[in-house]
C-alpha cells in the first residue's frame, strides 16, 4: 500500500485533503503531521526565515524516516523551504499549489486567484511565474486577498468563510480559470462555482491526481 504523509501547518486544512483522496486514490494510505504554530509564526515573521525553513525540512525528514512514498504538503506560504526538501529527498515531494497551477495553465492564460492568507500570495504569485515562464508563455495571474474569510475560519465559521470567499469571485478580472489558493479554502468550491462563469480549481484535489500519476 502506498504511503503518503501529509504535512500540515492549520487544522483546516486537514479534511479537504483527505476528501480529496478518498474520492481520487483511497487505495493509499495517508498520515497526518500536524504543527499549527507554523502557520501563525509565519505571519508573525513577516518572511520565511531560516528557522522556518529548518522547521519545515525537519517535517518532511521525519515523514521519510516513517516509510513515506511521497509527501504532500498543505499550506502554501512555505515553497522555498519545501523545494528544498525536494531537492534532498529521493521521494515525490510536493508544494501545495504547484499542480493546480500547472492545470492553470493548461486552461487558459489569464488566471484569477482567490486567496485568505496574505503571508503566502507572494511566494505562490512567484512560483505561478516561474511556471509560467518555463512554459515559454504570457500567463498571468490576477489574486485578490478576501478580507474576513481567514477570520471566520479562525472561528469555525465555514458558512461566512465560504460565502466571502464565493463572494469575491465578483471583484477579480476577467479570468479563464479561478483558483481557490489554500487546501482550506476548498470547502468554497461549490458556492464558488455556483457563481463563476470558468473553471475553478482547488489544490487538494490537483495535488491528489499529481501524486497518485508520479507513484
Amino acid at each position: 500500500m502506498t504511503r503518503i504523509a501529509l504535512i500540515h501547518a492549520v487544522q483546516a486544512a486537514v479534511a479537504p485533503v483527505q476528501i480529496a483522496f478518498k474520492e481520487l486514490w483511497p487505495e493509499a494510505r495517508t498520515t497526518n503531521l500536524l504543527d499549527d504554530s507554523l502557520s501563525s509564526d509565519r505571519e508573525v515573521a513577516k518572511a520565511l526565515t531560516p528557522g522556518l525553513s529548518a522547521r519545515i525540512g525537519a517535517l518532511a525528514d521525519y515523514a521519510a524516516s516513517s516509510g513515506a512514498d511521497g509527501i504532500l504538503y498543505t499550506c502554501s506560504a512555505f515553497g522555498s523551504a519545501i523545494e528544498a526538501a525536494a531537492a534532498r529527498l529521493p521521494i515525490p515531494v510536493l508544494k501545495p499549489n504547484e499542480a493546480m497551477f500547472e492545470k492553470a495553465l493548461d486552461l487558459g492564460k489569464r488566471v484569477g486567484m482567490l486567496a485568505t492568507f496574505a503571508p503566502a500570495i507572494a511566494s505562490m504569485e512567484e512560483e505561478f511565474r516561474e511556471m509560467a515562464a518555463a512554459r515559454g508563455g504570457d500567463a498571468t495571474l490576477e489574486t485578490y486577498c478576501v478580507p474576513g474569510a481567514r477570520e471566520a475560519l479562525t472561528a469555525s465559521d465555514l458558512d461566512t468563510h465560504d460565502r466571502l470567499i464565493a463572494e469575491a469571485v465578483a471583484l477579480l478580472p476577467a479570468s479563464e480559470v479561478i483558483v481557490l489558493a489554500h487546501f482550506s479554502m476548498a470547502t468554497a468550491v461549490r458556492q464558488v462555482q455556483a457563481v463563476a462563469s470558468v473553471p475553478v480549481l482547488t489544490a487538494p484535489y490537483a495535488a491528489v491526481e499529481a501524486l497518485r500519476s508520479r507513484l
